[in-house]
């Protein structure tokens, strides 16, 4: 059997705190802290606890030759050695787990990225049970418990000193900037014309060419900037409430601006897919359309392999393609959302993704605003609500 260690291993030092009845009864207050070495491992997406001897071993063993396990038991402890094994620190030429490892290998990850995005995924969490959990645990008033706020403008210089730039004539566009709110109030019983979809999802998620920059490398044009032209960034799609479509799980191909069904829903199931994904956040459940933005990691670390920024410009992308989302719905008088609070696991799992070569990164959706607010929104300017008419004395 010829072992190696996986790819991307990172160590964490994390400390847990526990209590001990010893304690209290000699005085103390009953809680030992202690520091716990947490191997963070994205070739299966999970952690496990590892000893000091383990994490010594694991530190020592090569990530590149393999090398058989009665070869490495001649220097590292046996027991140590298939503790690693089980715990997928080590991995056995020809197994599953070895198939997961290169491939991961293979998308060329910077291993503190691949880290920190495999680690930092949801699955069924629910963000109204966790908040509820909260304010049951902890009591007062919630800027007490969080402290003074950072000032909302980072000032270099005193207000005397500094060179006000000439005055801005207004234009459509700051007119759209302003009319930009994100909503959480849409209206549970419209319908999105297929018109009016299918012009927010061209604007926003098309593209509008295609260039062979190199025999067999494709560059995408679309309406917003992307790291080399690549556009790693797929739409899917859950539609709940659109003319012309049948509810279900969808692709939009940016090429043809065409879907590409992957399952048809009854609303029932929609409604319960679209309250999964956004972790129950439920002022966006009742959105007629979900636009489920994912990064092909593949795709961009085909020609940023290994690289420092590679996956800040995957999150860049979706920043640039949900805000012309934005925009588009906006011109349109539809309103528009989006939220990073998702379970990206259950995302992939619908979808039939495989998490080692793409996964989503947030989930934001449009469609019409409900007529009535029920949800608060950050709507300073009044122009969503406008202030009601005072009644004449």
């Amino acid at each position: 059997m010829r072992l190696r260690r996986c790819a991307i291993l990172l160590i964490e030092p994390r400390e847990r705190t526990d209590f001990d009845l010893g304690l209290l009864l000699q005085g103390g207050n009953g809680l030992h802290t202690s520091i716990d070495q947490i191997a963070l491992l994205p070739h299966i997406a999970g952690e496990d606890v590892l000893t000091p001897a383990e994490a010594a071993v694991a530190m020592a063993i090569s990530p590149a030759a393999w090398l058989e396990l009665d070869e490495l038991a001649t220097t590292h402890p046996r027991d140590v050695l298939e503790a690693l094994t089980c715990k997928h620190v080590l991995v056995i030429e020809g197994s599953e787990i070895d198939a997961y490892d290169r491939r991961l290998r293979d998308t060329r990850w910077r291993a503190v990225a691949a880290a920190m995005h495999y680690a930092s995924r949801w699955h069924g969490v629910d963000t109204e049970a966790v908040e509820r959990e909260a304010t049951e645990i902890v009591e007062g008033d919630a800027l007490a418990r969080l402290g003074p706020a950072p000032l909302h403008v980072h000032e270099r210089s005193p207000a005397g000193e500094r060179q006000p730039l000439a005055p801005v004539s207004t234009s459509p566009l700051d007119e759209l900037l302003v009319h930009r709110v994100t909503c959480r109030n849409f209206c549970s019983e419209s319908s999105l014309s297929l018109e009016l979809f299918s012009a927010v999802m061209h604007r926003a998620w098309s593209a509008r060419a295609v260039d062979e920059y190199a025999p067999g490398v494709k560059l995408l044009k679309k309406g917003v900037p992307s790291a080399g032209g690549l556009h790693p960034t797929e739409a899917y799609v859950l539609v709940q409430r659109v003319e012309g479509i049948t509810p279900g799980l969808y692709h939009y191909h940016p090429v043809d601006h065409a879907l590409e069904s992957i399952r048809t829903l009854d609303p029932l199931e929609t409604g319960a897919l679209a309250r999964r994904f956004v972790a129950a956040q439920a002022y966006f459940v009742d959105v007629p359309v979900m636009v489920i933005p994912t990064s092909r990691f593949r795709r961009n670390f085909w020609k940023y392999r290994n690289h420092a920024k590679a996956y800040r410009a995957l999150i860049l992308d979706v920043g640039h393609l949900s805000q012309t989302m934005y925009l588009a719905a906006t011109e349109f008088g539809l309103a528009a959302f989006i939220t990073a609070a998702i379970n990206e696991v259950d995302i992939e799992q619908a979808f039939g993704l495989d998490p080692l070569e793409e996964g989503p990164l947030a989930v934001c959706g449009f469609g019409a605003r409900a007529p009535k607010q029920r949800e608060v929104e950050f709507d300073p300017l009044q122009v969503a609500w406008p202030p009601a008419p005072e009644e004449p004395q």
